[in-house]
């Protein structure tokens, strides 16, 4: 399947299914993300995760189930090498990259537009 449509797809049917859960269930968005980024995590452990990764490429890794793919491949590399320690430590290395540049953006964001409190 082409990457773009992949993406799409694959992107697409995250989407639904997160709208389906906000219009059709009392979940609050919090618990709804929280359970996206379980369901991500635990999908890539068993390497489930990793084959819907091959079919829509960032349209699987760029939502909130890929965070939690993410997170998961990154445990279990760590744990491979460093032993029972990377099961602590692996989850961390694989998001800090994300989670700097949101870091780093913002607060680029907050020198260009000088935002101010709602009130």
């Amino acid at each position: 399947m082409g990457s773009y449509i992949g993406a799409f797809i694959v992107g697409g049917i995250i989407c639904v299914i997160a709208q389906i859960l906000i219009d059709k269930t009392t979940l609050t968005p919090a618990k709804i993300l929280v359970t996206f980024i379980t369901i991500g995590t635990i999908l890539g452990a068993l390497g489930i995760y990793e084959k819907i990764v091959q079919i829509g490429g960032a349209g699987a890794t760029v939502p909130l189930p890929g965070f939690g793919y993410s997170l998961s491949k990154a445990v279990k590399k760590e744990v491979i090498e460093n032993g029972i320690l990377g099961a602590f430590t692996g989850g961390i290395k694989g998001a800090a990259g994300g989670i700097a540049a949101a870091i780093f953006f913002g607060y680029i964001m907050a020198i260009i537009f000088n935002p101010k409190p709602k009130g």
